[in-house]
């Protein structure tokens, strides 16, 4: 499945269907417009004419079935038309119109008749004309909504291509932070040996208590100190953080709150190497790793 961003737009312009043979040809028109942003839910509103009103839980059922997070604006735009332009009354809409009023004055003998402007408004409208707009709308809304996805799609596959990029570049940290800790370890090892018969020598210890036994107690003191700062389980689980994200990204779907999860564990993880840091080596990389965690951050929230 492919990877959706929230961010995209789709426009799309309507018009009533074909006129029939009664019916006069109609310059109506709608356009549909989908505007999306990232949101940690799906937040929907909508602009549209207040004849059109009655359309929104349709259109909420449509969005709702294809979207699942974002912040998303449906607009729609009518004209109906030209208030300027008259119709080109037919002999058929003239036919009705004359037996309708004939019926009507036959029950109603008082009734005024119909003035001219009354049945070039009636030919105008053509008696359906809202209905076609509404069909025109909902048309351009199902297109609108392929195209919102399309264009979503597309911006997925550019988040992807990022995302996959910070992947490779946290891993480089972690395999040049692995060896860096035998050497810090080694090191501060042979600081404790130095420092141990330094205090001996001058408290004059040296002198009652084996070597061997002084040389076991530095060891000692350097191995708790080595556990204090091992940082290989904090890189281990960097490492299978990294690889869920890299599968989830190649499954798709709806992948967004769930890494969203793991970017946390992720920028826990390179806090823990950053405290545990005993060499300013490591503290370059947990500093870099941060950064480029960071960076994974600010693209995922835009991941559905």
């Amino acid at each position: 499945m492919p990877v959706y961003s929230m961010t995209g737009y789709a426009s799309v312009s309507s018009q009533p269907p074909a006129p029939s043979e009664n019916t006069v040809a109609s310059n109506a028109s709608v356009t549909v417009e989908l505007r999306s942003v990232n949101g940690r839910f799906l937040d929907l509103g909508f602009r549209m004419p207040e004849d059109l009103r009655g359309l929104e839980p349709a259109l909420r059922e449509l969005l709702t079935a294809k979207l699942k997070r974002g912040k998303v604006e449906l607009r729609i735009n009518s004209q109906r038309d030209n208030e300027g332009s008259w119709p080109q009354p037919q002999p058929e809409q003239m036919n009705r119109l004359s037996m309708l009023q004939d019926m009507v004055q036959g029950w109603l003998p008082k009734a005024a008749p119909l003035s001219v402007n009354e049945v070039l408004n009636w030919c105008k409208g053509g008696g359906s004309a809202v209905e076609k707009l509404d069909e025109a709308a909902m048309e351009a809304a199902r297109q609108c909504v392929a195209g919102l996805l399309e264009a979503r799609e597309r911006e997925g596959e550019k988040l992807v291509a990022v995302l996959m990029e910070r992947i490779g570049r946290l891993r480089e940290l972690a395999d040049a932070a692995e060896p860096i800790l035998p050497a810090i370890v080694q090191r501060q090892q042979q600081k404790f040996l130095e420092r141990w018969q330094e205090a001996l020598a001058s408290t004059g210890a040296a002198q009652t208590i084996p070597e061997e036994n002084l040389r076991e107690r530095a060891l000692n003191e350097a191995a708790a100190y080595a556990i204090r700062i091992d940082v290989a389980e904090e890189l281990a689980r960097l490492r299978a953080h990294l690889e869920e994200i890299a599968r989830l990204l190649q499954k798709g779907g709806e992948i967004g709150k769930r890494l969203d999860f793991l970017i946390q564990e992720l920028h826990r993880e390179a806090n823990t190497l950053g405290s545990k840091a005993a060499a300013l080596e490591l503290t370059h990389i947990s500093v870099e790793m941060k950064v480029a965690v960071e960076q994974l951050r600010e693209q995922v929230q835009n991941i559905e």
